[in-house]
């Protein structure tokens, strides 16, 4: 029987969700926490904290947390198991991880903060409000200028170039990996930690992540997940930032039929019709957009 939801009071100001208590006392060198994050179903919870000025966030594994019905100790084998990642793929275009370490029930992962705002935030606007509420992130995000999103896109593209270039795959890439500063208008990726080395073969049927996103062969036990799935995945984010998401249709597209070629060529179903790797997508798409 799944146990009860319970609140935990920290502060005046913050009060999260979890299913049984939790003792988070370490916390408190890292200062103030001004804000929590708990509605996650990955068994992580999050932490913006400040002291003398200066802001992080971290990820914590370890607490039974509100949404996650797994066991708290596979989700500390998965942070800790995630951390090498963030070290090896670290680029301008991804979170910063500044620190990680074990606690005497879990296992934090220490980040610079970053002032942006995550365009699936679920948990606060599920559809249908995520894409017509005016205060939801990816409806603000879908009224920036196509100009905005491209130069968003492209540091989407870049970062995952960089995996490519690192024999990496990326795992779970969708919208709520996107954070997006409205104000300096800066992107950065944040939870790669289902990314993996290559090879890597679906040994699951239907892999991580939001099927808006995923190519057919992960949602195949045994099929190899490659460069050519990464190809569909970036293919699949730009018709979800720029086009009409699953309506894979020109009319639906907002940045040019020649743009609209290179995407449509991504995601194609079968493999070998798209671009061969993330690197050569990327080349067709800024050649695409100069004309």
């Amino acid at each position: 029987m799944e146990k009860p939801v319970i609140t935990m009071k920290w502060n005046d100001n913050v009060s999260f969700q979890l299913r049984q208590y939790h003792d988070f006392e370490w916390l408190r060198p890292f200062g103030n926490v001004f804000c929590v994050f708990d509605q996650q179903d990955s068994g992580n919870i999050g932490f913006g904290v400040e002291r003398n000025g200066r802001k992080a966030f971290i990820k914590y594994a370890g607490a039974q947390t509100a949404h996650y019905s797994g066991e708290p100790a596979d989700a500390v084998v998965r942070l800790k198991q995630a951390v090498p990642l963030y070290e090896r793929l670290r680029h301008e275009h991804l979170v910063r991880l500044t620190d990680h370490f074990a606690t005497e029930q879990g296992y934090a992962a220490v980040f610079e903060w970053f002032d942006g705002e995550c365009l699936h935030a679920h948990w606060s606007f599920p559809p249908p409000a995520k894409h017509t509420h005016p205060d939801s992130p990816f409806y603000r995000y879908r009224q920036l200028t196509v100009e905005r999103r491209l130069a968003s896109l492209q540091a989407i593209f870049s970062f995952h170039a960089h995996v490519e270039s690192q024999d990496m795959v990326a795992v779970d890439f969708y919208d709520g990996s996107i954070l997006y500063d409205f104000t300096t208008h800066i992107t950065r990726i944040c939870d790669i930690d289902f990314y993996q080395p290559k090879p890597f073969v679906n040994s699951m049927g239907q892999l991580w992540g939001s099927s808006r996103f995923m190519s057919p062969e992960e949602f195949g036990l045994g099929a190899a997940i490659d460069a050519r799935t990464n190809v569909f995945t970036m293919g699949a984010t730009a018709f979800a930032l720029v086009g009409g998401e699953r309506d894979r249709s020109l009319a639906k597209w907002e940045a040019g039929s020649q743009l609209y070629e290179v995407a449509a060529r991504a995601v194609q179903s079968n493999k070998n019709d798209r671009y061969a790797t993330v690197a050569e997508f990327c080349s067709a798409w800024t050649d695409a957009a100069k004309v």
